[in-house]
């Protein structure tokens, strides 16, 4: 389906909270007993008119805080003292697994709100790519993609500090939360037990592991997985412009986002009442 108005075709009814400069996803949740919605631009629900979310508060009949953000890490979630908050208060939450990737860390720095831009490389990382030009670098997607390219082998410390740095991440966010907490992967396929260095071009969660999830299992109620090969892909009920339908192609479709929330929900129902 396409929207010929506006680029886009959805009102996605844009509200913020508070203070806080970061724009999410309407309609606005009330101040108290609503469930946290953390994650990525599957969370936001780009293109998707009822994204997992909105059907996950349908289905428990729990009214929902959508926080997910197109293209988010976690630095967003960990940085933002009014969402942080917000996120804390909730009764319960779901954290999509977001990449690894779109974080600042000992090699390189990320835009605060905005976490797929690059901003600056750190002296760390200038000394093991003396060759590379960051100047000509603005998204983290081309920084990872530039970096294998240059050297995979040196790459591998790059991919290692930011596992690391985002295991650890991952535990102060569940460990601030006051509710209990469910993740939910969402990709072309299941969290790999290795990491191959092209995973982290062009797949997301980028860099994630299934014994980085496994390191969490003490913080959370379960790991909801949901995987849509790209074979099977669908744009059909989506809304979108011309313009993106490039971009709406490589995302994952209604169905994903309906067998999302229905899995959600037969995990959280007894923990979560009305």
């Amino acid at each position: 389906m396409y929207a010929t108005e506006i680029r886009g075709g959805l009102d996605y009814a844009p509200c913020r909270y508070g203070k806080s400069r970061v724009t999410c996803r309407g309609p606005k949740a009330p101040e108290t007993g609503y469930i946290a919605c953390l994650g990525g631009t599957e969370t936001f629900g780009r293109f998707v008119p009822d994204p997992w979310p909105v059907l996950l508060g349908d289905g428990l009949e729990r009214p929902i805080a959508n926080f997910g953000q197109i293209n988010a890490g976690l630095d967003l979630y960990l940085n933002d003292a009014v969402i942080a908050g917000l996120a804390a208060s909730a009764d319960a939450a779901v954290l999509q697994v977001m990449g690894a990737a779109n974080m600042s860390n000992r090699f390189y720095s990320v835009h605060p709100r905005r976490n797929d831009r690059f901003v600056k490389a750190s002296d760390t990382l200038q000394r093991l790519y003396p060759e590379v030009d960051f100047s000509q670098i603005s998204f983290v997607g081309a920084l990872i993609a530039t970096l294998i390219e240059a050297d995979a082998e040196r790459f591998g410390f790059v991919m290692h500090e930011v596992q690391t740095a985002w295991v650890a991440r991952m535990k102060k966010l569940l460990d601030s939360l006051s509710g209990p907490a469910w993740l939910l992967w969402m990709g072309t396929a299941p969290p790999p037990d290795a990491m191959p260095l092209d995973y982290g071009i062009g797949r997301e969660p980028a860099f994630i592991t299934r014994d980085m999830l496994d390191a969490l299992k003490r913080r959370i109620r379960g790991c909801i997985e949901v995987v849509e090969p790209s074979d099977h892909a669908s744009t059909e009920g989506m809304v979108f412009s011309e313009f993106d339908a490039v971009i709406a192609r490589q995302m994952l479709g209604v169905a994903a986002h309906e067998r999302a929330a229905d899995a959600l929900s037969a995990a959280m129902s007894e923990t979560v009442s009305q």
